[in-house]
């Protein structure tokens, strides 16, 4: 090209290797994202033609039941969605605010080598089976603090099993929480200190709302780790074979994953039957509560990165 030439829309498009580059590129990140929606749409298409299989084979009254109960007919739905989110709910009351506490002393008041150490030791509590946090549920938690807290003498109990889960999701929370309040820039804090604010101040009135996107997509994340979690309730949890509608955390329960393991390796599992086929109706319902949190928390996370 001369000197002084005009330059085209072409001449800015690059070279045509280039742009047949870019666009592979492109085709391959959507291929990426869309097999996502594949994966998705063909789990769902796998639970839905066994779930009309089980609508149509039970009378609708047996949806409504006081209890879960395969076996004898019996399929309240309100009792394994009542113990899912009896331990959700206190799982989050135990992850909330040990996962934040870790999250803001790592952020704001760790020194880099004490960050470099701590939040390693921290996320390895992640990798514990959660198999062992059952056995450490029944054992320890159990008739240590569930049992003289609420008088009794049982082993399996829904708020031994919601401790549990709370330990197993408390890192999700303390990890992701601790990433976004670390990503806050330090223009901020300066502002504040340069006010006279103390570094509690700063890190609860300042970082805290500044990275609440970050922290509400932690807690959205360990709610569906909450809801989705299996071996420890299928363990600590007590209900094995069925339960009634209950609400009491000192007393067993039955959640709807645990359902889901008793049917699989029960012998309902064996020659299928309506018995089998509510385990495709309990996780399309698990599916569509998990997907739910998602759009929720995408758009909460969306409308707050708005406002900063």
């Amino acid at each position: 090209m001369t000197i002084g030439a005009r330059l085209s829309v072409d001449d800015l498009k690059g070279s045509a290797s280039r742009r047949r580059r870019e666009h592979m590129v492109r085709l391959v990140f959507f291929m990426a994202a869309g097999l996502a929606i594949v994966i998705s749409v063909a789990i769902v298409l796998s639970l839905l033609g066994d779930t009309i299989t089980f609508l149509r084979g039970i009378d609708a009254s047996a949806l409504v039941a006081d209890v879960w109960q395969p076996r004898n007919g019996d399929y309240g739905v309100a009792t394994i969605v009542s113990g899912t989110l009896v331990i959700s709910l206190i799982a989050m009351v135990v992850a909330t605010p040990l996962g934040l506490g870790a999250a803001i002393y790592l952020a704001e008041y760790a020194s880099p080598r004490a960050r470099g150490w701590l939040k390693p030791v921290l996320e390895i509590l992640a990798t514990i089976p959660s198999v062992v946090l059952g056995f450490f549920a029944l054992t320890v938690l159990s008739p240590a603090l569930v049992q003289p807290l609420c008088g009794s003498s049982l082993p399996f109990t829904l708020a031994s099993a919601g401790i549990a889960v709370g330990i197993l999701i408390t890192p999700l929370v303390a990890s992701i929480s601790e990433d976004a309040m670390y990503a806050v820039p330090d223009n901020l804090r300066e502002a504040s200190f340069g006010l006279g604010a103390t570094r509690r101040t700063t890190s609860l009135r300042v970082v805290v709302p500044a990275a609440v996107s970050g922290i509400v997509a932690s807690l959205i994340v360990a709610l569906s780790r909450a809801i989705g979690e299996t071996m420890i309730v299928a363990i600590a949890a007590g209900g094995v074979g069925g339960a009634v509608f209950n609400l009491n955390p000192c007393l067993p329960g039955q959640t709807m994953t645990g359902a889901m393991t008793v049917i699989a390796i029960g012998s309902d599992a064996v020659g299928g039957g309506v018995a089998f086929n509510s385990l495709f109706f309990v996780g399309l319902l698990l599916f569509f509560m998990t997907m739910a949190l998602n759009v929720i928390s995408e758009h909460f996370v969306r409308r707050m990165r708005k406002g900063y």
